[in-house]
């Protein structure tokens, strides 16, 4: 992809946003997994930790593009993506994450934490990506600094503007809709601009209107259990 094309930066904005709230989780798990070692091996548990972690997600961010030639999966990306979009927006976060009291109990911590919580992160990556290296390594170069001094300013973004969370779960919603419409399975379905446009629109509609409606169940919900109303 041309870096002088509009497609290319609205792509990198897609992956930058996608970033922010989604490579905040991971920011928080490190510093709760490193909370508990003593404050001398802190530093070292948060940059050994993040450098493991990183590791891991270089080679599974390389494995999604490759794996996302392979037809049939973009259509499996593309629903999981539709899923996290949705999770994102009904989901309350817990970061009860076990903090090991040694450095290396910790580190192993952090990698094997940000394993299971960046699988979100490298499919949307890579999905708004399209299997630009450029723009994949563009994005991982972005969570790095987000997962590391990111954290605090990150939650409080999204606590005290909750439309961020609104804003990224639509983002991955459009990315999701953009790789099921490029899913060489069913992409002669979408050959008409007005119809390609117009499922990537509803899509996203779907997705957010589903989950504001879910979260606001359960907020009643909630409160009704409390007696508050």
């Amino acid at each position: 992809m041309d870096f002088m094309t509009l497609d290319f930066w609205m792509a990198l904005l897609s992956i930058i946003l996608i970033d922010l709230v989604l490579a905040g989780d991971n920011a928080i798990v490190i510093g709760l997994a490193a909370r508990n070692v003593p404050k001398q091996d802190q530093k070292k548990v948060i940059m050994w930790g993040t450098v493991g972690a990183i590791i891991v997600r270089v080679i599974m961010t390389m494995l999604v593009v490759v794996l996302l030639d392979i037809p049939g999966l973009r259509l499996v990306g593309g629903l999981a993506l539709l899923w996290i979009a949705y999770k994102l927006l009904v989901d309350e976060k817990s970061h009860e994450i076990s903090a090991g009291n040694q450095m290396w109990a910790a580190i192993r911590t952090i990698i094997i934490a940000d394993t299971m919580m960046g699988l979100d992160n490298v499919l949307a990556v890579a999905g708004a990506a399209h299997g630009d290296l450029l723009l994949v390594i563009i994005g991982l170069a972005v969570s790095v600094p987000i997962m590391v001094w990111g954290s605090t300013i990150i939650l409080k973004l999204t606590e005290r503007y909750p439309v961020v969370i609104t804003i990224g779960a639509a983002v991955l919603a459009w990315t999701a809709a953009k790789m099921l419409v490029a899913e060489p399975l069913i992409d002669q379905y979408f050959v008409n601009g007005w119809i390609k446009y117009g499922f990537e629109i509803i899509a996203i509609i779907v997705v957010v209107g589903i989950g504001i409606k879910v979260k606001k169940q359960k907020e009643h919900l909630r409160l009704v259990q409390q007696g508050l109303k």
